[in-house]
């Protein structure tokens, strides 16, 4: 799959995808602060579906209604999953046998602080 990773994806996903085979372009890499309509834009013309954590992208697509027919997948996290945690989820997902392209997908994942049993609260 050829993805194009947001500039606020972090290394370990990016790495991640491209073990497993993956044509990822990375923001981050060749056009770091770039505004979003580009990054959008240049996902529109390398049909490159665009991974982010950029809640500002649904009102790109929805509000301004700019093209976006490679796909958009906006991963959200409550909780905080270590950067190897996100990495696996983020590949486990894009793994799955969807139909990304013109589609705007929100994934969110929950992980709950963990408890521990020996002591009182």
């Amino acid at each position: 799959m050829e993805i194009l990773a947001d500039e606020n994806i972090k290394e370990e996903p990016v790495y991640a995808l491209r073990r497993e085979g993956h044509d990822v372009a990375w923001i981050r890499e060749d056009s770091p602060r770039v505004d979003d309509r580009i990054v959008l834009a240049r996902a529109e013309a390398e049909n490159r579906l665009l991974i982010t954590y950029d809640k500002g992208y649904g009102k790109l697509v929805f509000e301004e209604r700019l093209p976006a027919s490679c796909g958009v997948v906006l991963f959200t996290f409550s909780g905080e999953p270590s950067q190897e945690e996100r990495a696996q989820l983020i590949a486990g997902a894009l793994s799955a046998d969807i139909q990304w392209q013109r589609m705007f997908r929100k994934i969110t994942f929950k992980f709950s602080v963990p408890y521990n049993l020996g002591h009182r609260i």
